[in-house]
């Protein structure tokens, strides 16, 4: 497998629908993007939360991204209410499109059984329509998981120091019966052995340009 090197990141949008979307899905690859990328701009988004789930998305956002220049916008719409909120979800979108230019754009796929990710993912490339966007994918009980296309291997110390961030820095979600290492390590393994790598995330991708 030929990789395609990811470089020059000076910009990154990172979409989520809920505090802790980005960290499980692309924790992995924001800890890889910051290191590789000092001084990285991000514009951090997400559509729901509380004031409690914000503080910890913060906290974690600043755990994940050492180093960043970090811009917040976080919304309070009610979980699980995304699609009825359809206007207000692309007016934070094309907000955001407006405030930065990225690079990257990391945001749910719109394949995703969740109708709050599913909603974010159909508008992000409405939006964002010159950078490279990557869908995360997330496991959940409605087993939606695809095939994708686009592989982000990472180092054994890199996949557990994301767990351990998680822990840290999620502990509302402590209690969920999916929240374990087994969950976030097993699917890391398997995208792994996907694109022969210990561990990996995994995205999709609709449009990418090769350019020599």
């Amino acid at each position: 497998m030929r990789p395609l090197a990811l470089t020059g990141i000076r910009s990154l949008v990172a979409l989520g629908a809920h505090p802790d979307d980005i960290e499980i899905a692309a924790g992995g690859l924001l800890l890889r993007v910051a290191a590789a990328n000092p001084g990285l701009a991000v514009h951090y988004v997400l559509a729901t939360g509380t004031p409690a789930r914000q503080a910890e998305a913060r906290a974690a956002a600043a755990a994940f991204l050492p180093g960043a220049d970090l811009t917040f916008d976080l919304g309070t719409l009610p979980d699980g209410r995304l699609p009825a909120h359809w206007d207000t979800v692309k007016t934070q979108i094309e907000r955001a499109a407006r405030e930065a230019t990225p690079d990257l754009v990391i945001a749910p796929w719109s394949g995703d059984a969740h109708q709050d990710h599913r909603t974010l993912g159909e508008l992000a490339p409405t939006a964002f329509r010159d950078a490279l966007v990557l869908n995360y994918e997330i496991p959940k009980w409605d087993g939606d998981l695809g095939r994708p296309s686009v592989y982000v291997p990472m180092p054994d110390d890199i996949a557990r120091r994301k767990v351990a961030l998680l822990h840290e820095h999620f502990p509302s979600q402590s209690s969920r019966d999916w929240w374990d290492d087994e969950v976030f390590l097993g699917l890391a393994r398997i995208r792994g052995v996907e694109c022969r790598s210990r561990y990996a995330e995994a995205f999709h991708s609709r449009k990418v340009t090769v350019s020599f």
